[in-house]
């Protein structure tokens, strides 16, 4: 077996395989959806709790360190998105340039990723929700507001059950409707965070920049390091490949664009919250609302929980869109079953979308996510770092044209540097992200060997 893990996808066979999807989207769509997934909660608390622990006013540096490690890899991302507009984002491009072992390892890591971050989300929504209607007097029973946990009186997380099939739904109609109802969503998302800016702008006290750097240039390191992951979710884009019109001119786009409003966002957020409170009092639950109360504009607290609840709902459709997308593409390659491949006659993977969906209803409404939330991280960041590395290769490939296309700038030097950042990040998570990544990778390795081996495409093609 082992001489054969290597085998590489050709291109042709997967833009034959995808050729059956509705090309509908556009760069405003994949700016939507990027923005979806990386604009959640994290705006509404980040600038200020690490404000506070560890970067002073300077969080604003750090937010602009950690988009400049994050534009390496999207530009990185962006070539081969250009090159090779097909679905499945990393996994895709793995297969294609390191060959089907490698792209086995970073589908499987891309399923925790996609499926445990959309999980631990519909648990923050449905809190967020909850404390809404309590605002209302209504309460939803114990026994149907948490994880499975007897000792405890909970049974199921019920709303978040819900929240997580909606989108399903939602996504199951079809992408035009699915874009739509995303887009309007995220249009709102960003107009409260602008409505905040524009209030909070004029509460400013420069003596609140003062000093702007406490913990020195060393703090604006560390907090880069720590909000590196509030950018993650724009490689969820590039899943979309597929159904892209003008993919070499699309996605670069998206993904590049993503990033950039992310940055804007993040920077003006965490320089009027610094500016309007002093830094040492931002180390609470939700420093946003906490500046508003200070300031007195408590009604705008409110309409912070409606944008909180449409932030966690965008990541929550384009996650669940990229998951759906992975996982037919797995199928597709015969490494999980063929039936995860069919499209139907809107050009829409069905089986995947809902196999999806109920997985990740099943993780939010019953299991206790807290320990298992930065497996997210080590999956995103093994990601990273195969794609920056793979523009090598796929540079190297001459059956692989990309004229017109988005191309790295200063190659071979930029994609070198994104991968050793994203390997330097990684030694920066704890042992038990590792132990619980071993377990994962443990797992997906077993079913590679006893499934997908000789159940791929590609061994079926050598037969």
């Amino acid at each position: 077996m082992s001489g054969n893990i290597f085998r590489k996808e050709s291109l042709d066979r997967y833009l034959g395989a995808d050729k059956k999807f509705v090309k509908s989207l556009t760069a405003f769509d994949l700016v939507a959806m990027g923005v979806g997934a990386v604009i959640g909660t994290g705006i509404f608390i980040l600038p200020g709790t690490v404000a506070a622990k560890t970067a002073g006013p300077g969080v604003t540096l750090s937010f602009l360190l950690s988009a400049i490690v994050c534009a390496l890899s999207a530009m990185c991302y962006a070539e081969f998105s250009s090159a090779l507009p097909v679905a499945g984002s990393a996994y895709s491009y793995g297969n294609v340039v390191f060959g089907e072992i490698f792209g086995w390892i970073l589908g499987w890591a891309l399923i925790l990723e996609y499926m445990l971050a959309v999980a631990s989300v519909s648990t923050g929504w449905a809190a967020y929700f909850q404390s809404l209607l309590q605002g209302f007097g209504i309460t939803i029973p114990k026994a149907i507001s948490g994880p499975f946990d007897p000792a405890h009186g909970t049974y199921i997380n019920l709303v978040a059950v819900l929240i997580v099939l909606v989108v399903v739904a939602l996504l199951s109609h079809g992408m035009q409707t699915s874009m739509r109802i995303n887009n309007i969503a995220v249009v709102l998302k960003i107009a409260i965070i602008l409505l905040f800016l524009g209030i909070g702008i004029f509460f400013i006290k420069p003596t609140n920049y003062h000093p702007f750097l406490p913990y020195h240039l060393h703090g604006v390191f560390r907090g880069a390091t720590v909000v590196f992951f509030a950018y993650l979710g724009f490689d969820a884009v590039s899943s979309s490949a597929a159904e892209v019109k003008n993919p070499s001119r699309n996605m670069p786009l998206g993904i590049i664009g993503t990033l950039i409003i992310a940055t804007i966002l993040y920077m003006g957020v965490s320089v009027v919250l610094t500016g309007m409170v002093p830094y040492t009092k931002l180390d609470v639950a939700n420093p946003v609302s906490f500046a508003l109360q200070v300031v007195h504009q408590d009604w705008m607290a409110g309409l912070l929980s409606i944008g909180a609840l449409v932030g966690m709902f965008t990541m929550m459709v384009t996650m669940t869109y990229s998951s759906s997308r992975l996982v037919y593409s797995v199928g597709r390659d015969g490494l999980l079953p063929s039936q995860l491949s069919k499209l139907d006659k809107q050009g829409l993977p069905q089986h995947a979308i809902w196999v999806v969906g109920l997985i990740i209803a099943i993780l939010g409404g019953l299991v206790s996510l807290d320990q298992l939330t930065n497996l997210v991280n080590i999956g995103t960041l093994l990601a990273f770092t195969f794609v920056s590395f793979g523009i090598i290769p796929l540079r190297k490939r001459h059956d692989i044209g990309n004229k017109g296309g988005f191309k790295v700038p200063l190659y071979p030097v930029l994609p070198i540097i994104s991968g050793l950042a994203c390997l330097w990040m990684m030694t920066l998570l704890s042992k038990e992200t590792y132990l619980g990544a071993g377990i994962w990778f443990g797992l997906g390795l077993l079913i590679y060997a006893l499934y997908g081996y000789r159940h791929s495409k590609l061994n079926q093609d050598r037969d």
